[in-house]
C-alpha cells in the first residue's frame, strides 16, 4: 500500500494526465459531476456523489456512431472512431463502479457493443471509499461494502493523506506510473478507517431493507400487484431517476443532419417516458403505471433472472435524492412489504 499527502494530487493529476486522459469529481456553479481535468479545474473529492453517475466514462450521454455523406448518386458511411486514448477515472464510488458491472452485462454480452467495450479497455478506475455515507444510501441491501470499493485501485482519504491500493493489472501499470509521487506504508490507519465507515452504514436509515420477494422468480406476483396503481400517482414522467441512475442503459438513436452529411448518433433514453421505444403501431406500454412499474420491475425482477442474480440496483441513493415526487426504488421495495401499508 501506498500513500500521498492531499495537497500533492495536483501533482498527481498532472502526471496520470500527461499520456492519458483524466476524469474526476469537479465542481461547476455548485453541482459537482465528473469531467476532464484541466490545471484550473475545481476538483472536489470531499462530496460524497456526484449529481449524475460517472457512468458516462464508459457510456456517454450522446456519441456519435458514423456519418453518412451523399457522393453524386453513392452514400458514403463513415464510422465514428472507437476509444484509443488510455484514460483513468479517478474517485469512482463502490456504488458506481457496481454500476459499471451491470453495464458490462448489458454492453459485453453477445453481440457486444464495440463502441463501450474499446472504452472498458481503455478505461482504468481508482475508486475511492465513502469518508462518510450519508442517509439516503443504501449499498450494503445489494451486497457492496463501500468502505473497501473493488475496482483497478482502491483508494482511502484518512487524515488529509490519500491512501493507494493497486488491486489488478491495470492498477499495477497505473501504479507503476505514477510510483515517483507515492510513498510505501502499511494498512493499519486504512483498516481503522474502514472500522468507521462500516460503523457509519450500520445505523443508516435503509440499512435493514429488505429484498426478501424480489428475484428472477417474482415475475407474475409483482407484475399483477394492484400496488402499483397507488404507487405511481405521483410520477412526473420527469425521467430524473434515471438520468442520475449509475446503471440504466437504455438509448434511442438519432439522424442530424449536419449540411453536409447526416450523423447518426446514441442518446440517453428513459423508459419512463411516453414515446420511449415508440414504433409505427404506437407503444406497448400505454400508461404511466405500465412505464412506472417497467422501471422497477426491470430493476429487481428482469434483470437478476438474466443476470444470475444480480440486481441492476446498487443503493447509491441518488433517485431518493433527486427524485421531485419522492418516488423511488426504496418506497416501491417498502411498499411490497407492507403489501399497501404505511410507507
Amino acid at each position: 500500500m501506498y500513500k500521498i499527502a492531499k495537497e500533492n494530487l495536483t501533482a498527481l493529476f498532472r502526471l496520470m494526465a500527461e499520456d492519458k486522459a483524466l476524469y474526476l469529481p469537479v465542481n461547476n456553479a455548485g453541482q459537482v459531476n465528473f469531467a476532464a481535468w484541466t490545471e484550473d479545474a475545481e476538483v472536489d473529492l470531499d462530496t460524497l456523489k456526484s449529481v449524475k453517475s460517472p457512468k458516462d466514462a464508459f457510456f456517454p450521454q450522446s456519441e456519435n456512431l458514423y456519418t453518412c455523406y451523399k457522393d453524386g448518386k453513392k452514400i458514403k458511411i463513415e464510422p465514428e472512431e472507437l476509444q484509443h486514448q488510455n484514460f483513468v477515472v479517478f474517485g469512482m464510488k463502490a456504488c458506481d463502479v457496481k454500476g459499471v458491472e451491470v453495464l458490462d452485462k448489458v454492453f459485453l454480452s453477445e453481440p457486444v457493443d464495440t463502441f463501450y467495450a474499446a472504452r472498458r479497455a481503455h478505461g482504468t478506475i481508482v475508486a475511492m471509499a465513502c469518508h462518510e455515507p450519508e442517509e439516503t444510501c443504501f449499498c450494503k441491501v445489494f451486497g457492496i461494502d463501500c468502505a473497501e470499493p473493488v475496482a483497478d485501485v482502491a483508494t482511502w482519504m484518512v487524515e488529509g493523506e490519500l491512501y493507494w491500493k493497486a488491486l489488478t493489472e491495470k492498477g499495477e501499470a497505473l501504479t507503476k506510473a505514477v510510483a515517483s509521487l507515492l510513498t510505501e506504508t502499511d494498512e493499519a490507519k486504512v483498516e481503522d478507517e474502514k472500522t468507521a465507515i462500516r460503523a457509519i452504514v450500520e445505523k443508516l436509515p435503509y440499512m435493514n431493507l429488505s429484498l426478501e420477494g424480489w428475484n428472477g422468480d417474482a415475475l407474475t406476483e409483482k407484475f399483477d400487484s394492484p400496488i402499483w396503481e397507488e404507487l405511481y400517482k405521483p410520477c412526473l414522467a420527469c425521467g430524473t431517476c434515471t438520468f442520475v441512475c449509475p446503471t440504466c442503459q437504455c438509448y434511442d438513436i438519432k439522424d442530424y443532419d449536419t449540411g453536409h452529411g447526416v450523423q447518426r448518433y446514441r442518446c440517453w433514453d428513459s423508459c419512463m417516458y411516453s414515446d420511449f421505444t415508440m414504433m409505427a403501431h404506437g407503444n406497448n406500454r400505454t400508461s404511466q403505471m405500465q412505464r412506472f412499474r417497467q422501471r422497477f420491475m426491470h430493476k429487481l425482477v428482469y434483470f437478476p433472472a438474466n443476470n444470475d442474480g444480480m440486481y441492476s440496483c446498487v443503493g447509491c441513493g441518488r433517485c431518493v435524492e433527486k427524485c421531485p415526487a419522492s418516488l423511488n426504488i426504496v418506497k416501491v421495495i417498502k411498499a411490497f412489504e407492507n403489501q399497501g401499508g404505511d410507507r
